[in-house]
């Protein structure tokens, strides 16, 4: 009895550990904040997993929505235009590119130092709706947040032991993609006796539920895609979501192929190593 206890008790201990890591993701999801908080919807990503990669026609759709929506407010400070042509991202022909820059005005120096606005071109970083942060505050009474790294800078919480179990499987490059998904399309009706304050805005999967952004995606057929994709709110937060995901990690497939070469190489090294070493010690007496 004495062995059948020592030898469960381990197994007793980790089902233990998991029941209580579990019970403590529900206790985040039901008590963010102070508040009674939804946990986003666990979204499928085509980047998911050790062989993800990007969806080149979602990711256009991505742009057109940030383009025709989020860029009237929000900034890409660390994207030039030049990245929508190269590989790995969005990869619209150069012509096209060269036309979406120029569509947008930035600041630089004429012939004798003056300053003037000129058409974007390809080298220039994004265009800031805001050409100085003092303008912008006093639009919106503070800075709306550059979107250049927000899908890796947000999260949706797992607890434990899911995000163990997320940093083995890859998943927990998704969390953050789950969660913009999840804000774009949370914007509800506040439950009774909960309204937002002033100047704020009901959403179910922001942290303390008050939002200072609109909701900014509120109808579909609100952007028309070009491709024929249907115009809905779900299928514009998960393209957007999914454009900024690629302007957080632009290299993520280049990382995700070396990466890959790089376990085959350490592979075929261990193989050579364990059969050099036989061959090296095989005339020794053991």
């Amino acid at each position: 009895m004495t062995n059948l206890m020592t030898r469960t008790s381990p197994l007793l201990a980790a089902f233990l550990g998991l029941s209580l890591g579990m019970s403590i993701h529900a206790a985040i999801a039901q008590d963010g904040h102070g508040h009674e908080q939804e946990l986003p919807p666990v979204q499928k990503w085509s980047f998911s997993g050790p062989f993800g990669t990007f969806d080149r026609a979602q990711l256009q759709r991505g742009f057109q929505i940030y383009k025709e929506v989020c860029s009237a407010c929000h900034g890409l400070d660390l994207l030039s235009y030049r990245n929508l042509t190269q590989t790995g991202g969005p990869q619209f022909p150069e012509a096209q590119a060269k036309a979406i820059a120029a569509e947008f005005k930035v600041a630089d120096k004429d012939d004798k130092g003056e300053p003037v606005m000129r058409p974007a071109e390809l080298k220039d970083r994004f265009a800031n709706p805001f050409p100085n942060k003092k303008l912008a505050e006093d639009t919106y009474g503070k800075v709306p947040p550059d979107l250049s790294v927000m899908a890796k800078a947000r999260t949706s919480p797992r607890g434990f032991p899911l995000f163990v179990f997320d940093a083995v499987t890859g998943r927990n490059i998704e969390t953050g993609p789950d969660y913009l998904y999840g804000l774009l399309v949370g914007y509800a009706d506040a439950p009774a006796g909960s309204e937002p304050p002033q100047g704020s805005y009901f959403n179910k999967y922001f942290p303390g539920n008050n939002i200072a952004m609109p909701n900014m995606l509120a109808a579909d057929g609100q952007v028309t895609y070009q491709d024929g994709t249907p115009a809905t709110i779900e299928n514009y937060a998960r393209d957007v979501t999914a454009f900024l995901m690629w302007a957080a990690e632009p290299k993520l497939e280049e990382r995700k192929r070396i990466g890959f070469q790089a376990i085959i190489f350490l592979v075929i090294f261990a193989g050579l190593l364990y059969f050099t070493k036989k061959k090296v010690w095989s005339d020794l007496p053991h």
